[in-house]
């Protein structure tokens, strides 16, 4: 288990590098959001073969300021190539994946987030990302992210990858001229990602921080998308 602590304060385009750095190992990782504590990055490496989560300082995973989270809440566990949750009834206020209890194992799947207490983990595993690209293309087999909709993202998150990364996604007029379209085509497409996203409520410039924040958490967008 390799961990990444950063500070309470990291930027977003911090928190992006960090994430992507952990994807570039091509091992599962977790970006886990403690309550009281700044993020924190867990790769999850071929020695490792089960991990308690829990406010306990012994637990593997601590999360020593989640006032709701149990002692030992949780145990991660890896089965064959994959990870698992699981919460035998120890916790006091439950794991969830999702808005699902977690009731004995729940095997977890690329971009699902466990909750624990008031801290959350988002589960990442690079390599299962890769198995849903299409053949002959990088775009992933996502129902809810038509191709087009993936070259937007993958135009919005540009400048949050440059070297060194901007501090703003990409505008609509950069948008559309990478990709030949109106700035009216642009606006469309990313109308209907805010809603998918269920981003729709949040300022404007905050929709599309947060928009590229999940592209690149969830690895819909990836750093070998924008490489020339």
């Amino acid at each position: 288990m390799k961990v990444e602590q950063l500070e309470a304060d990291a930027s977003r385009p911090v928190l992006l590098q960090a994430i992507l750095r952990a994807e570039a190992t091509g091992m599962p990782f977790l970006v886990i959001s403690p309550a009281g504590e700044g993020p924190r990055l867990v790769v999850l490496e071929e020695s490792d073969e089960q991990l308690w989560v829990g406010r306990s300082p012994a637990c593997d995973i601590p999360l020593e300021g989640d006032g709701l989270a149990s002692r030992s809440h949780a145990e991660l566990i890896r089965t064959g190539g994959d990870w698992a949750v699981a919460d035998d009834g120890l916790s006091r206020n439950g794991t969830f994946v999702g808005a699902d209890r977690v009731t004995g194992r729940r095997r977890l799947r690329d971009g699902e987030v466990v909750s624990v207490g008031e801290s959350t983990l988002s589960y990442r595993a690079p390599r299962a990302a890769v198995i849903t690209t299409l053949a002959g293309d990088r775009l992933p087999v996502r129902p809810d992210v038509t191709p087009a909709q993936r070259r937007v993202l993958v135009a919005l998150c540009r400048p949050l990858l440059a070297d060194p990364p901007q501090p703003t996604p990409a505008s609509n007029r950069a948008i559309a001229a990478e990709l030949f379209l109106s700035e009216d085509a642009v606006r469309s497409h990313l109308k209907a990602l805010f809603e998918r996203a269920s981003v729709g409520d949040l300022a404007q410039g905050a929709k599309r921080v947060r928009l590229a924040e999940i592209a690149l958490q969830t690895g819909v967008v990836q750093r070998h998308d924008v490489e020339p």
